[in-house]
């Protein structure tokens, strides 16, 4: 591991809105009121790499509270010291692995989870490994409260089909579905949020496909 991931997790280790692996698990169903300590919707960023869009809703919506969620902490390590910096008080990072969800969030406990620009995984034989892989969506349906909406934005026309694919099957219920956000008329203030990666696909004129779905 390199010095500089190295003085990352280090630092990780002194921010207070990062909690690392087991010690997330006693918030289970009391992060609004035992974490944020308020009785505020909380939101979650799954694989938020460095949480560009977790900070960014942050502000946008101060009247909620944002998680971001990645195994990978010399990631996590930008947004948390970001949110540190500029003291915003309602962002928290999770470092978990995403399939462990359950053991850190209780039935109904969160209003909306976004999956921006996640790996598309698009080998067969790692279709389990997607993040709209059906048994990943059971864990965000038993976490979400009922018409809690969950948003896909991928610059990867795959997965985009094959989640749209999911939601027919499965029959749920398909709120947005568009292959090319920016010239279409969902481009609102908070889908315009911009990550990195985002930016150079733009560059490259590549298209933004962009999925809202709930199970009810």
């Amino acid at each position: 591991m390199g010095k500089d991931k190295l003085k990352r997790f280090a630092e990780i280790e002194t921010f207070p809105n990062v909690v690392q692996l087991e010690a997330g698990k006693p918030y289970q169903g009391k992060w609004a009121k035992e974490f944020f300590k308020n009785e505020n919707p909380v939101v979650l960023e799954l694989a938020c790499g460095k949480g560009e869009y977790t900070v960014n809703l942050a502000r946008l919506f101060p009247e909620k509270n944002f998680i971001g969620i990645d195994y990978k902490g010399n990631r996590i390590w930008r947004g948390a010291k970001t949110a540190v910096e500029e003291n915003i008080p309602n962002v928290a990072f999770l470092r978990i692995q995403i399939e462990t969800i359950l053991d850190y969030f209780g039935e109904g406990e969160i209003d909306e989870i976004w999956i921006t620009f996640p790996d598309p995984q698009p080998q067969i034989s790692r279709e389990k490994k997607r993040l709209t892989f059906p048994r990943f969506l059971d864990k965000y349906k038993h976490i979400l409260k009922p018409g809690g909406l969950v948003n896909l934005k991928t610059d990867n026309d795959d997965l985009h089909a094959y989640t749209a694919e999911k939601i027919e099957e499965l029959k749920l219920k398909l709120h947005v579905k568009t292959e090319d956000l920016y010239h279409s008329p969902f481009a609102n203030e908070v889908l315009s949020i911009k990550t990195y990666y985002e930016r150079i696909y733009l560059k490259d004129n590549k298209n933004i496909n962009y999925l809202q779905f709930s199970f009810e």
